[in-house]
């Protein structure tokens, strides 16, 4: 399971600037955590509609430390890729699947350093 720094490593990677401008999206989604300490926390979030609801509660972008317009859509989108093993569910597919999870459910991607 990936830690928020290491999804806000793999977005300064992508985006430039430094991993602390991207934590506080990152650690949104894993706030579930708290609620539930298992990986299935990201039925909450992690979504189409999480990301959505992200960009609802950040912005639509925020401009990096290099001067790059970021969207806040794309980040949130990259983060549920690297949890959800590269795919992005709707949160009807988390309930549905429940009793059966398919692989995205249950494995991640590998964060290249």
């Amino acid at each position: 399971m990936a830690h928020p720094y290491d999804h806000a490593r793999s977005s300064a990677k992508k985006w430039g600037g430094e991993p602390e401008e991207y934590m506080h999206i990152h650690e949104w989604f894993d706030a579930t955590k708290a609620w539930y300490g298992h990986s299935m926390h990201r039925l909450f979030r992690h979504h189409s509609e999480g990301i959505f609801e992200c960009e609802r509660v950040f912005g639509p972008f925020f401009v990096n430390s290099v001067g790059k317009k970021v969207m806040t859509r794309y980040v949130g989108e990259q983060h549920v890729k690297e949890d959800c093993n590269g795919y992005l569910p709707s949160a009807k597919e988390w309930i549905t699947n429940m009793n059966n999870p398919p692989i995205w459910m249950l494995k991640t991607l590998k964060i290249e350093d």
